[in-house]
């Protein structure tokens, strides 16, 4: 074989074998294909696309490429679940501590922020002195001791994907649905997990803007980890606007806490009891939706989440005088208020520019250098739907004083569109899709 033959091979639409494929990826991995051979083979995929089995084939060799952690020897069944990127998402923060408080054994090895979206790790690492860096031997104890653990990908696990990724992020490769599902899929398979819910962002916000898409995104992942002989669900969810109020790390901490004590955003807390219902029902099969999300309900309201997430800090080296009492955590040097610019209703919002924004201001990285700022963000103060007037206070930036918060919020300000019709309001699931089509969420009344 060589790689020639199977760049041509893809650029004139032909079908891979499997054997292709993983000698290609093998070989990318010990650096004996070089990068802009490689670069050309990303580029006929991404114009030529791959059929299902292709798609699979090179998720598991990105899998195969490193370690596959072996849980075998914690009981019970191990669930994640793994979002495709949003503005405001911190549901991980929520769902993880929730569903070990459930008794779900939850092996979460997470990213950081990607675009305009935040990341997981990122918002971990601004509770000072939390420790995201942990081997698999330590990760597997903590698993065993506490049913949670929260980490970075090591470079143990998938190192294919991580080389493959870095190379799309440069080559314009990246928005390609078979790439993204095994680069996804990859990571999660090689975590040692049973079952996977997914959350597919579609809307302004997303990676996925449009409805077909997001569900063809959701049929690859779904449809990958079901032959690799696991369970997964995924929950087609609106990325029309920011989920919950604040954006930005340290600032989603804080709001995630909020929603651990019983209190916070509506969407925060809807969207995290939904998850976290179908965690449970893969934990414990035969169990229906409704026991399931009562439950998920009972404990994000009785405090055994919020012990669970403590217990999280705690190993994981954080301080847990921020997590009590989170109003003595250090603020941004400066706060820029962003105001409505007529009367009438928030028709809807410009997710990505504002996503945009909390990198400007420090929350995300323009570069893989960047150094994040973990008190800079934007609070959401209007959401769509809210009625509002002339000089009402619609959003408030955070900021150090580097930042030219004046032309940060004339771009927020620009992400706002008020008109003077309410808008129709839009779901917040879309819908579900498992290995047997597309449905409504079960039970729709609990997400009103």
């Amino acid at each position: 074989m060589s790689p020639y033959e199977i760049i041509m091979k893809k650029r004139n639409r032909q079908e891979l074998s499997g054997d292709e494929i993983r000698w290609l990826i093998r070989s990318y991995t010990d650096g004996e294909i070089p990068d802009y051979q490689m670069s050309a083979w990303l580029m006929s995929v991404f114009f030529n696309g791959m059929t299902f089995r292709e798609t699979t084939d090179l998720t598991l060799a990105m899998r195969d490429s490193g370690v596959v952690v072996d849980l075998s020897s914690i009981p019970g069944i191990k669930v994640d679940k793994h979002s495709t990127g949003g503005v405001g998402d911190k549901i991980s923060l929520i769902l993880a501590p929730l569903a070990a408080s459930l008794g779900v054994v939850v092996p979460m090895i997470s990213g950081r922020g990607l675009g305009h979206t935040g990341g997981t790790l990122d918002k971990l690492e601004s509770i000072t002195g939390f420790d995201i860096f942990f081997s698999m031997e330590k990760f597997i104890n903590v698993l065993r001791s506490i049913g949670v653990c929260m980490i970075g990908q090591t470079a143990e696990i998938a190192p294919a994907d991580k080389k493959l990724y870095a190379l799309r992020d440069v080559t314009a490769t990246v928005e390609s649905i078979p790439l993204i599902s095994a680069s996804i899929m990859s990571k999660k398979l090689a975590e040692g997990i049973d079952a996977l819910v997914l959350d597919v962002k579609v809307g302004n916000g997303a990676f996925m803007r449009h409805f077909d898409d997001a569900v063809n995104l959701a049929q690859h992942l779904v449809s990958i980890g079901e032959s690799a002989g696991k369970s997964v669900v995924a929950l087609l969810t609106n990325m029309d606007e920011p989920l919950g109020e604040g954006i930005g790390n340290w600032l989603e901490v804080r709001e995630s806490l909020d929603v651990l004590r019983g209190g916070g955003p509506q969407d925060i807390i809807q969207l995290t009891l939904a998850q976290t219902a179908y965690m449970l029902m893969f934990a414990n099969p035969g169990m229906t939706y409704d026991e399931a999300y009562a439950r998920c309900k009972d404990n994000l309201n009785n405090g055994k989440a919020f012990d669970k997430f403590r217990e999280i800090v705690r190993v994981h080296g954080g301080n847990l005088s921020y997590i009590d009492r989170p109003e003595t955590y250090p603020e941004a040097e400066c706060k820029t208020p962003v105001y409505a610019q007529t009367d009438g209703f928030v028709t809807a919002t410009d997710t990505l520019q504002i996503g945009l924004a909390s990198v400007a201001i420090g929350a995300g990285r323009s570069k893989k250098e960047d150094t994040i700022d973990p008190t800079a963000g934007i609070v959401i103060k209007k959401k769509v739907g809210d009625a509002v007037k002339a000089n009402d206070l619609i959003a408030e930036i955070y900021h150090s004083p580097r930042v030219d918060g004046k032309t940060v919020a004339h771009r927020i300000q620009s992400a706002y569109k008020i008109e003077y019709n309410a808008p129709d309001k839009k779901p917040l699931i879309y819908g579900v899709l498992d290995k047997h089509g597309l449905k409504e969420i079960e039970n729709n009344r609990n997400l009103e």
